[in-house]
């Protein structure tokens, strides 16, 4: 009897004009999915003019420049309903979306959404639940005296996963996907009794405690850095007085 993790699943990621949830903005991003394990996937992209300077850092990693998202992308506002629809439709159909390392990419397409149509990502989901699986609080809990970096690449090559091109949003996307259909099939007994959405309950435990441990060793080792410990998605700042 198969499990429900080599069932439907979906997976999102996105390329972005850097690492602040807040202030930066999202260029690229990627839908894909599969209905079973092994079956192909459908994969929807989105390419962005995101109407501010591509930093010289960010293209180094994605590769998208300014010139090319002047020409190929569309503006932000039509682009963040789309894939806000699209996620809540994927909620509504009750398919697992995987996202790596979530409170990032949730976080910024929630701010996105508020920026450009005064929308939240909640608004779009309505009363619908949306179910996270997250490979690297996955990864980090049932693995977790694994020493080394627990990034994408790092856990594709973990888990024998082809990732195809890095810092694309759909290969990305894919990759991350099958992470966690590799990873939850090793891990089975420890997860086969539990349905997604006890899973997404979990996972934001886990991933609580796995910040408060990071915060900690920052602490010791000097570092002001401060670990939000909130999955899959960050609050809003406190308003300005």
């Amino acid at each position: 009897m198969s499990c429900w993790f080599e069932g439907p699943l979906a997976a999102f990621d996105t390329e972005t004009t850097g690492i602040d949830v807040e202030q930066d903005r999202i260029v690229s991003a990627a839908l894909v999915v599969q209905s079973s394990s092994g079956a192909v996937p459908r994969i929807y992209r989105w390419l962005v003019n995101p109407g501010v300077p591509i930093p010289e850092e960010a293209i180094a990693v994605h590769g998208l420049t300014q010139d090319h998202l002047n020409r190929e992308g569309r503006w932000p506002a039509p682009v963040m309903e789309e894939v806000a629809r699209a996620l809540a439709a994927q909620a509504a159909a009750g398919t697992p979306l995987v996202v790596m390392n979530a409170p990032f990419d949730l976080t910024l397409l929630d701010r996105e959404l508020r920026r450009h149509r005064a929308k939240s990502l909640a608004d779009y989901l309505g009363c619908t639940s949306m179910c996270v699986l997250d490979p690297r609080v996955l990864d980090k809990y049932l693995d977790r005296y694994r020493k080394g970096r627990r990034t994408l690449s790092d856990l594709c090559e973990h888990y024998g996963v082809t990732l195809s091109a890095a810092h694309d949003a759909a290969a990305d996307a894919v990759g991350a996907l099958e992470v966690v259909r590799a990873l939850c099939l090793r891990f089975g007994p420890r997860l086969e009794e539990l349905s997604p959405a006890e899973l997404h309950a979990r996972q934001a435990v886990w991933h609580a405690a796995q910040a408060r441990g990071l915060q900690s060793w920052f602490e010791r080792n000097g570092t002001e850095e401060a670990v939000d410990p909130a999955w899959p998605l960050r609050p809003d700042l406190p308003a300005a007085a």
